[in-house]
């Protein structure tokens, strides 16, 4: 490991930078502020869950076309453009005069955070690293735990302190000062991958680079997004409605942000735990487990009980996110090829985007029909049920597909 970050420190640094700076356009980071909008608009949960659902959307529908550009365009060009895009929409989340300014803002945070600031550092990663790229993965990856773990809670400190507005200037400034000149000196060299044709690591047969219309036609793919879009849809909903939660089971107000410290550490440990499995036999064994413990998080929210239930929630999520950030991250180069990574990987992020609209935006509308979401955890959690078993059936395709004795049958396709 360490000889790997020694020859490879500068771009996992710079993939780790721009994960961990996408907090500010996750949820989990925006939820923080979304009691203090609901107060200044006067809006109800579902009404204010349709709106973010709306900005989510939009930013998914944009993603196709601005993520394909890093097939032709040099990361560190696209980096310069998206950084200070999202340092605007902090500025313009602070300010927010009116509620359709607001909107724009979370549109913003959304796509050039959660969506292009992931999206620039998977791909890149994913088309940098061939032999290792599973550890890389698991190495950029963990800034997202990094930023669930810190961003959230120093911006409640500094909201708490000098006020909600300060904390999105403050996060603005950092962005521009720390992140954008960070991340253009990692990318100013781009990194030459150890094997310039992708190849599978397991059997040496090179892998077709399958073009997006491909992959958009191709059924396997569709039956992977049953289960891609699950933690996502998930995890949003959870975080979004985090003060619903904790009022409905008069939990400290505090409970969530103190409990992302359990969610942080599990996914560090099973995204490293992950990296080194998808090193060493390929990132296809691992697809049908990690809604397993998604599923458990959700039947245990369920239920009613102590405050301790979140912590055991934060747990499996953890373990969940943990393989799934890694596993995916990894996945669609080592199906797909990498020569249009940057186009297939467009429309899985637009999919997760689209699912975390749909997550505040559905479950609100729920809890205004008088649907508690403790209930609609359970449908949620047979969901993840479903989706395993659609992750088996991919998995045996996939293998039946790959296999070296189908290699000449694959290429003619």
């Amino acid at each position: 490991m360490l000889n790997f970050l020694r020859h490879n420190i500068r771009w996992i640094a710079g993939g780790f930078t721009l994960t961990f700076f996408s907090s500010f356009g996750q949820t989990y980071f925006i939820s923080v502020s979304v009691s203090e909008w609901r107060e200044a608009f006067d809006l109800s949960h579902g009404e204010f869950g349709r709106l973010y659902m709306f900005a989510t959307l939009a930013s998914a529908t944009c993603l196709p076309f601005l993520g394909k550009l890093i097939d032709s365009i040099p990361v560190n060009k696209m980096i310069a453009v998206v950084i200070p895009v999202l340092s605007i929409a902090a500025v313009l989340a602070g300010f927010a005069p009116s509620l359709w300014m607001l909107v724009v803002a979370i549109f913003l945070l959304r796509l050039f955070g959660q969506g292009m600031m992931t999206h620039i550092a998977l791909t890149t990663t994913g088309r940098w690293f061939s032999a290792e790229r599973g550890r890389a993965v698991s190495l950029v990856v963990l800034g997202h735990q990094g930023g669930e773990a810190t961003m959230p809670l120093i911006f409640s400190i500094v909201a708490i302190t000098y006020g909600n507005q300060t904390g999105w200037y403050l996060g603005a400034a950092i962005l521009l000062v720390i992140g954008l000149p960070f991340s253009l000196w990692a990318y100013s060299i781009p990194r030459e991958p150890q094997a310039h044709i992708a190849s599978d690591s397991k059997s040496g047969r090179q892998i077709r680079n399958w073009t997006r219309g491909e992959v958009i036609r191709d059924p396997v793919f569709w039956v992977l997004l049953t289960g891609v879009l699950a933690p996502g849809f998930i995890g949003t909903t959870i975080f979004y409605h985090q003060n619903y939660l904790t009022e409905l089971n008069d939990w400290p107000p505090q409970l969530f942000v103190q409990s992302l410290v359990a969610l942080s550490t599990m996914t560090i440990i099973f995204t490293l735990i992950s990296g080194a499995v998808i090193n060493k036999f390929g990132a296809r064994v691992l697809l049908p487990y990690f809604l397993i413990p998604l599923a458990i998080a959700c039947f245990l929210l369920a239920t009613s009980g102590p405050a301790l239930i979140v912590s055991i929630v934060m747990v499996f999520l953890g373990i969940s996110y943990g393989i799934s950030w890694t596993l995916f991250g990894s996945l669609w180069p080592e199906i797909y090829g990498t020569e249009h990574l940057g186009s297939i990987r467009a429309i899985t992020v637009s999919a997760v985007v689209f699912a975390t609209a749909a997550g505040p935006g559905l479950t609100g509308t729920l809890i205004d029909f008088g649907i508690t979401l403790p209930r609609q955890m359970n449908y949620i959690g047979a969901y993840c049920l479903m989706a395993l078993v659609a992750m088996i059936i991919a998995t045996f395709y996939l293998r039946q597909r790959m296999n070296p004795e189908n290699s000449d049958e694959l290429l003619q396709n």
